[in-house]
Order: structure tokens, then C-alpha cells, then sequence
């Protein structure tokens, strides 16, 4: 992995743009490299570890400081380590895994010629939403804004969060509907007095002479936003009996980015729909970060034509799931040259319309098999079954150095044979 990532100093460069952004080189002790800040991320995303643990690895492990290019004199902290990697944009770490991919192009590893495509779900580090929690949430948080803006500006407001609290709890084990509307129709209440103390501590932030001031207002709008939207979904789904859609529905004041995704009509999850494309090789070759859950259908065309600019010709074979499947789909890919197009279902579709024979048929639908592997592997061993950085941006830098990572150790692999 180390020599890999010698032989291509154009992913430190990308790298060294944004940690140098916005930073002066003549005040401040010397950080770390971006070549160090590059390697840290992806021993960070292959072994799970905290920045914490992070930081003591680097300390007192030979192998993993000597893999990072740490000096004797050279020990980066948790706070350093969480600042310069975060630094990384979400579009560099895209482009460090096209640059990547196109080594394992040269290096004859992957040749682009046959490609699977599939969907999952990485979710978004927040706790299992209901409306009661996220009131509560509402009210905490807003309280504890207040307070630190009580320095500040002279504002009334009171502490309602032992109420909300047992409100919240008292919803939870309530048997019945009957008896969780009126504990809701309270903690509502509650919220809408602790958004009043909030929406008259900005107005006097507004007026505020101190430095700090817009920043505080700033956050407080932020939340009281967000605040009102879950006011607004409880209102109209314990009050009015309404169902809220699900591209509505606000399940996180700390990442409302977050989306709410029925898998397969089983299971619902939080978080973010990736589309993922893979090579022969097992590397993950594209990946595309959905807004909200459109459909399967919808993508089969779009990754193949983001493929065919990766490695500068269309595949020649591609496998799609079941709910890839469409006559549109399929007519569209030949479209593009794709010369084998094989969906798990045939969904009423020829064999012959799609492959040339059942042979070849039996032959991509087994391949086809094989990224619910790379999948699992992607997220038993490199994290990304839960994203664990905060906010959409950060999210979407997670996933890409997630797949860098693991695309690094299986060139290292084929390397080794």
C-alpha cells in the first residue's frame, strides 16, 4: 500500500490543496504532511479505530508510524489528527480514488471490461428517531445554547429540560395512544416556550455589539429551524393522524441531512443510499452518494456512462440486480455499446435480449453475486455501515476515504500474488 501510494504523488498533492487552504505557512508550529495526514486516514478507516486510539497507535507502534512517515520527534495528537483530516474535501478523496483506480489500470489489475452494480445503505451516526425523543432533543439543545449565550446578552428563559425529559419518558412507555396525546400535547407546549427564549435571544443578539454575537445567532437560527420543522411533522402526524412522506421527515437536529430509506419493503434505515460499482478485480470502481431513495431503475444507465468516462471505453459485460431490470434499461445500455447486460430478474426480459447465450447468462448473474461480498467487506472491515463523522460533507469524505482504503488493500493483495 505504502509503494502504491509512492508511485503516485499526485494523491498527496490533492491533498496538500486543501490542508494549506485557508491556513497561514508563517504563524503556527509545523503540521503534518499531507502525505502523513493520507496515510493516517486510511490506517484510521481499515482498522475502525477512534482518533484516540489513533493518536496512541502512532505513538507507540513502529509499523504504523513508520507507514505514516512520522519523524522521532513526531506524535501527533487526536485533536491534530481529527483537524487535518477532516480538512480533506469530499471531491478530493473522489478524485484520489479515480487516480487509484487508473493505477490498477496500468498495472493490468483492472481492465474496466466487466463491471457489477448494486445499492446499499450507510447510515448516519444518530439514535433510532420518534417524535418524542426529537423534541427532547429540541429542548436540550436549545437550552443548552441559551446558556451559553447568557454572557452575552440579558435574556430571560426557563429550564424545561427535567420536564421535557420525563414527558419524553413517559411517552415512551405509554401502552396506548390515548394516553401518549395529552404527554405530547405537554411536550409540545415545552418546546414552543423554549423556541420563544430562543427566537428573543437572537433579536437581542442581533443588537449585540460583541464579536461573538452573530456567530451564537447564527447556530440559534439553526436550531430554532430545525426545532419547528419537528414541532410542525408531530403536529400533523400524533395530532392530525397524517402520514409524513418520508422526503419530509426530519429524524436528526444533529444531521438532518439524514435520509429515511425503506430497503426492500423490510427494513428502514437512516441514512445515505450509495450505488455501487465494482470491476473483476473486486475493486470498488465508482460510487455515487444518492439524495433520498430513488429507485434501482433509475441508475443502471447513469453509473455505466460514469464508467465508461472512468476507464475511457463502456464495459463490454455489466451485471445489475434484480431491481436494476427494465426494457428501458436494457435498451439504453446496448445503446451505449454494453454488448452482455444481465439483471438477476429478468422481469419478463429474453435471455437472448440481454446476453448472447444462457451460458453467458448463468456466467454474469454469479458475478453479479460477488459484490454482495466486496459490500459486506466494505462494511465489516472499513466502517462504512455507519459513518461515524458529523454533517453531510463530512459524511460524503467518509465514504470516499472508506473506499480508498479498501481499494488500496486489495491492489496491495494483487500485488502480493
Amino acid at each position: 500500500m505504502s509503494r502504491i501510494l509512492d508511485e503516485n504523488p499526485e494523491i498527496a498533492e490533492l491533498a496538500h490543496a486543501d490542508l494549506v487552504r485557508g491556513v497561514s505557512a508563517a504563524k503556527g508550529r509545523e503540521g503534518l504532511s499531507a502525505d502523513q495526514v493520507v496515510r493516517a486516514t486510511i490506517l484510521y478507516q481499515s482498522n475502525g479505530w477512534s482518533f484516540e486510539q489513533l493518536a496512541f497507535e502512532l505513538t507507540f507502534h513502529a509499523a504504523y508510524r513508520g507507514f505514516c512517515r512520522l519523524g522521532l520527534d513526531e506524535h501527533p495528537s487526536k485533536s491534530v489528527l481529527h483537524r487535518d483530516m477532516g480538512r480533506i474535501q469530499p471531491q478530493t478523496w473522489e478524485a484520489i480514488h479515480r487516480i487509484v483506480i487508473h493505477h490498477a489500470q496500468r498495472t493490468g489489475v483492472e481492465d474496466g471490461a466487466k463491471v457489477r452494480t448494486d445499492c446499499t445503505v450507510t447510515e448516519t451516526t444518530i439514535h433510532h428517531p420518534n417524535d418524542s425523543s426529537l423534541l427532547w432533543d429540541c429542548v436540550r439543545v436549545l437550552t443548552r445554547q441559551l446558556e451559553s449565550v447568557a454572557g452575552i446578552v440579558n435574556v430571560s428563559f426557563s429550564d424545561h429540560r427535567k420536564r421535557a425529559k420525563r414527558r419524553a419518558l413517559a411517552i415512551s412507555n405509554a401502552k396506548k395512544m390515548e394516553l401518549r396525546v395529552p404527554l405530547y400535547r405537554d411536550l409540545v407546549k415545552i418546546t414552543r416556550k423554549t423556541i420563544g427564549y430562543a427566537k428573543r435571544a437572537v433579536a437581542a443578539l442581533n443588537q449585540c455589539k460583541d464579536l461573538l454575537a452573530p456567530a451564537h445567532a447564527h447556530l440559534l437560527k439553526e436550531t430554532i429551524e430545525l426545532a419547528e420543522r419537528v414541532v410542525d411533522q408531530t403536529e400533523r402526524r400524533v395530532f392530525g393522524g397524517e402520514s409524513v412522506p418520508a422526503g419530509e421527515k426530519l429524524v436528526s437536529i444533529f444531521e438532518p441531512h439524514t435520509d429515511v430509506i425503506r430497503k426492500g419493503g423490510r427494513d428502514t434505515l437512516y441514512g445515505h443510499k450509495l450505488c455501487l460499482s465494482a470491476g473483476a478485480s473486486n475493486l470498488i470502481t465508482d460510487c455515487v452518494i444518492l439524495d433520498g431513495n430513488p429507485p434501482d431503475s433509475t441508475l443502471a444507465v447513469e453509473m455505466m456512462k460514469r464508467h465508461a468516462v472512468l476507464f475511457g471505453r463502456p464495459a463490454a459485460q455489466a451485471a445489475f440486480d434484480g431491481g436494476f431490470a427494465s426494457r428501458q434499461n436494457l435498451d439504453d445500455l446496448k445503446a451505449i455499446e454494453i454488448q452482455d447486460v444481465a439483471f438477476s430478474k429478468r422481469l419478463g426480459l429474453a435471455i437472448t435480449d440481454m446476453v448472447k447465450n444462457s451460458w453467458v447468462y448463468k456466467k454474469l448473474r454469479d458475478f453479479r453475486a460477488g459484490i454482495e461480498g466486496i459490500i459486506s467487506f466494505l462494511k465489516r472491515a472499513f466502517g462504512m455501515s455507519r459513518c461515524r463523522w458529523r454533517g453531510l460533507r463530512s459524511f460524503k469524505a467518509y465514504a470516499w476515504s472508506s473506499i480508498v482504503s479498501a481499494n488500496l488493500l486489495v491492489l496491495a493483495r494483487h500485488a502480493l500474488e
